[in-house]
């Protein structure tokens, strides 16, 4: 099996084996990150309508809205593509490491499954749209407090750092109806982990407080990954975009 080799800190890996391709790409779908991979895939599309690629060297770029697109060695524009929006997943499958980006409406199915990767390139970045992301979690935490209907109307802060056996809630309250309110604040675009967080303060809170009592969760950042947006809704947890001040 191949190892791989390269650069972590630039989030550069040159051949690395299926399993290894995987835990990168994975890792850095979940944190919202830029990606691109190169080497010799087929690509399959299941749509509108229905395409094969055979085997060939191409380039696939996933980007944090969603988009996916593949291209070869010829021409501006991909071969194949999904639109903003799309939800990527990084799998094994017979051996082979494969990239599936998914669309819901319509119903639609991109699969690049790779013979052999030749590198694997992940990129943190930030743009325009991300301005806000030079504040602090502080600052966004005061941006709160000094205007809670930013949560929601009604939201009534109580505590700031309130202690938990998960950790520190960043912003407790109430929300209008007296039901118990929990704030996790995120100063960049969060994946599953920011949720995983937010759910066990819940779940926390459920034990500690009396049977009766109603915990509502909010996860509060400039954006969220299409997965961690998935997770929110199964946990019954709310999200609000929303960054520190410019």
């Amino acid at each position: 099996m191949t190892s791989a080799d390269g650069d972590s800190a630039s989030g550069v890996l040159h051949r690395p084996d299926p399993e290894t391709a995987r835990e990168r790409v994975g890792a850095a779908i979940d944190r919202g990150a830029m990606i691109t991979v190169f080497g010799r895939c087929t690509v399959e599309y299941e749509g509108r309508a229905a395409s094969t690629l055979g085997p060939g060297d191409r380039l696939v770029v996933l980007k944090p809205d969603g988009t996916a697109l593949v291209h070869t060695d010829e021409g501006q524009k991909p071969v194949n593509w999904q639109p903003p929006g799309c939800t990527h997943e990084a799998t094994l499958a017979d051996g082979e490491f494969r990239i599936v980006s998914r669309r819901t409406a319509p119903d639609e199915r991109l699969v690049v499954a790779f013979e052999q990767v030749e590198q694997v390139s992940t990129f943190d970045v930030t743009d325009r749209h991300d301005l806000a992301l030079t504040g602090t979690e502080e600052d966004l935490r005061q941006r709160i407090l000094d205007d809670p209907d930013l949560v929601e109307a009604g939201f009534r802060p109580l505590a700031i750092e309130r202690e938990t056996p998960a950790g520190a809630v960043d912003i407790y309250g109430e929300d209008r109806e007296g039901a118990t309110v929990v704030v996790e604040l995120k100063r960049k675009r969060v994946g599953p982990d920011a949720v995983g967080q937010l759910s066990r303060y819940v779940e926390t809170l459920d034990r500690e407080l009396h049977a009766d009592a109603e915990i509502r969760g909010f996860l509060v950042a400039p954006s969220v990954t299409e997965r961690a947006r998935g997770l929110l809704a199964e946990k019954g947890l709310e999200f609000v975009s929303l960054g520190p001040p410019e």
